[in-house]
């Protein structure tokens, strides 16, 4: 076996630790949903799937369920409109598009907390914290940069003969975006989503900051559940999280891989 291969191989032995040493902690939260004891503890007590009926059946898990979804729909939404129109304007002037793509993808490297406590002081000079607009506004702040990452990368992929073919052949600009630019970035253009999905349903600093308690999603619920009374219930939730983000990211494999071909 040559040397390169032989380094390949054993480079995969940290790597390997690596993954399982990020992984067993957040993993270790799926057996602990599934105990029939009424304390989260490892190994698990028992077998039952009575703390997911609660998660079903206690109002508060489920009106956290449900704001969590409309909030995280409404923010794909927006994140995935702006985000493109964003992705589109950078594709311009190389020094203008650069310092604009540094405002718009602040909000990655910002620390949350920064972020939470800017935007908490910003809406309440509107009076909107707590608000449904608030929350989904704030979530949005961090959901377009996944977005305009996204589709500029398959924007990037695009030859620009096509749009000119098509200019050259009397379509307008609306026309060569839906009928031209739009199928051939809608790959990235569904990962995007997928990432503004994910990043909201999952978001709690920013929502511990702007919801209330008529408004409070998941991760909210479940750092209250924590502080006060931590049950298995928090567990089940917790593997709900980690299934849904799951599927997001085999999903965005999924669509990135479909992209490339």
């Amino acid at each position: 076996m040559s040397s390169p291969a032989l380094y390949r191989r054993l480079a995969w032995i940290p790597v390997s630790l690596t993954i399982l040493f990020l992984l067993v902690p957040t993993l270790i939260v799926i057996p602990i949903s599934f105990t029939a004891s009424s304390f989260p503890n490892f190994p698990p007590q028992g077998f039952s799937f009575r703390w997911y009926e609660e998660i079903v059946t206690n109002p508060l898990w489920r009106t956290a369920i449900n704001n969590s979804l409309y909030v995280a729909l409404a923010t794909t939404v927006i994140a995935v409109v702006f985000g493109t129109l964003a992705a589109l304007a950078l594709q311009g002037n190389a020094i203008a598009s650069g310092l604009w793509r540094i405002v718009l993808l602040g909000p990655l490297v910002t620390p949350a907390i920064v972020l939470a406590v800017g935007l908490y002081m910003l809406f309440g000079q509107f009076r909107l914290n707590g608000t449904f607009t608030a929350l989904v506004a704030g979530h949005s702040v961090l959901a377009i940069p996944f977005v305009v990452v996204s589709v500029g990368a398959s924007l990037r992929l695009i030859n620009p003969n096509f749009a000119l073919a098509a200019a050259g052949l009397g379509a307008g600009p609306l026309r060569i975006f839906f009928r031209v630019t739009l199928p051939l970035i809608l790959p990235g253009l569904a990962a995007g989503a997928v990432f503004a999905f994910i990043t909201s349903w999952d978001e709690a600093v920013l929502s511990l900051f702007l919801t209330s308690p008529q408004l409070q999603t998941i991760p909210v619920v479940i750092w209250s559940q924590v502080r006060t009374e931590l049950t298995p219930a928090v567990a089940a939730v917790g593997t709900v999280l980690i299934l849904i983000s799951a599927i997001g990211m085999l999903a965005v494999q999924v669509l990135r891989r479909g992209e490339v071909k």
